[in-house]
Formats: structure tokens, sequence, C-alpha cells
């Protein structure tokens, strides 16, 4: 591997990692400069799945007292999002790979115009989800896993933007508490993603030496985005993913 292709790939890990601390959106970094470095399409979008999964869990454990504490709320949220991830990642194996180059530019426009939108949607979301007494009615419940089940199958399928549409899910089972959406956003998340690596890897998609790169990047973009996250506006972040997001769909439209 040529250096410049090493630094590009560990820059897209440091900048998954920070972003995805901070408001989501990694993936347009990782799959995009996978591809960049050569490798086809669907092996570009597991190995980033691979590679930014050590980062995903160390999020998760950071809120093992959250998860721990609310084991019983969350294990319908655990079981359908492990069966959606499943769902999505065996898609993809079966699919062609000159198809996927053709969904992708799509996929990324789909992704942007989901963070560009985000605030609308998870507001909307929480609106369905309530009643009088602000608890989810036992129909708004069972939408939220529905809605839930669709965003695993996409996140095991591709996964840019599935942390937007998740909290919309989730505002519709779990209310407005932050901590308590956001820990089982990260718990349906590292399940989806886990379930995801493994049948990349049974499948043979994932190319190692640059999964090294870009995991040990992500990791330590992960810890800057804790440090930047307490000093940069979030909505900043997530206007930056913005732009690039939309950068890489004209880019991808184009090639």
């Amino acid at each position: 591997m040529e250096l410049t292709t090493a630094a590009l790939l560990a820059a897209s890990g440091l900048a998954a990692g920070l972003v995805n601390a901070i408001a989501g959106g990694g993936t347009f970094f990782t799959f995009s400069a996978l591809v960049a470095s050569g490798l086809p399409a669907i092996v570009a979008n597991a190995t980033s799945a691979v590679a930014v999964t050590p980062a995903n869990l160390a999020s998760a454990w950071a809120y093992r007292r959250e998860l721990a504490a609310n084991l019983r709320r969350f294990a319908a949220l655990g079981v359908v999002s492990l069966i959606g991830g499943l769902i999505g990642a065996y898609i993809l194996t079966v699919t062609n790979n000159a198809a996927f180059r053709q969904l992708v530019p799509w996929l990324l426009l789909f992704a942007t115009l989901l963070f560009a939108a985000s605030p609308k949607i998870v507001a909307l979301a929480r609106r369905i989800g309530k009643q009088e007494d602000d608890h989810p009615s036992t129909k708004a419940w069972a939408a939220g896993l529905a809605f839930q089940l669709c965003v695993a199958i996409y996140g095991g399928f591709f996964g840019a933007g599935m942390g937007i549409v998740m909290l919309a899910a989730l505002a519709i089972t779990e209310g407005d508490d932050f901590h308590l959406i956001n820990s089982a956003k990260h718990l349906c998340s590292t399940l989806i993603q886990l379930i995801a690596v493994v049948i990349f890897v049974v499948a043979g998609l994932v190319s190692w030496q640059e999964t090294f790169i870009v995991g040990v990047a992500s990791v330590a973009g992960g810890y800057l985005g804790v440090v930047f996250g307490r000093r940069l506006p979030a909505s900043v972040i997530r206007w930056l993913v913005i732009l690039v997001g939309a950068a890489l769909t004209l880019v991808f439209f184009i090639r």
C-alpha cells in the first residue's frame, strides 16, 4: 500500500471517529476513502463497517450504566436490531457489486437529506409517539419497533445516516430523555454492526489491511471527538457532515 493511500485511510478513520462521537455520519468519510483506495464498493462498505466497530463499542461501553439499568426495557429493541442487521447484511452479500455501485449515489443522497432534516424528523417522531401523559401508546410503541426494524435493515446494508433515523425511531418508543435515547441508540447500533460484521467476515468481504488502518484511526478520532465535542456545537459538526455528504453524493453521481 502506498503511503498516500494509508494517510488517506487514516485521515478518514480519524474524521469518522470524531464526527461519530459528536453528531454521527462517519461512514461518509470511511466508505468514500476506501472506494478511493481502490476497493470495490461492496468490499469498501463491509470494510468500513468492520473498521468503525471498535470505536462504536467504546461508545456503547461509555453508556454501560444506563444500559444495565434498562436492559429489560431495551430487550425488544435489541432483538429487532439484531434481526434487521442480519437481514440487511445478508442482502448486501447477495447483491451484485455493479448494482450496488449504482445504488451508492442514491444511498448517499438519502443519508445527506436525513442529516439535513434530522431536527424536524426527530421532533415529528416525538409528537407521534406521545400521549397526554407523556408516554407512548401501545400502537406508537409497536410502530416504533417496526420503524427500528427498517432502520436496522438499512444499517446492516449500508449504514450512512442510520443514527439519525434511529433517533427518530427511539423518540417514538423512549420519549424525550436524551441519555436514555442515546444509550439505546449506541446499543442498537452496536448490535446491528456486530451481526453485520460477522456476516461480512464469513462472506469474505473484508479487506483487513485497510480495516486495521481505519479502525485504529477511528478509535483515536472517537477520543478527540469527546474533547472537541465540549468546545464545538454539535450543529457545526452536523452541517460539516452535510456538506461533505452533499459533495460526495455529487462525486458519485458524476463518476
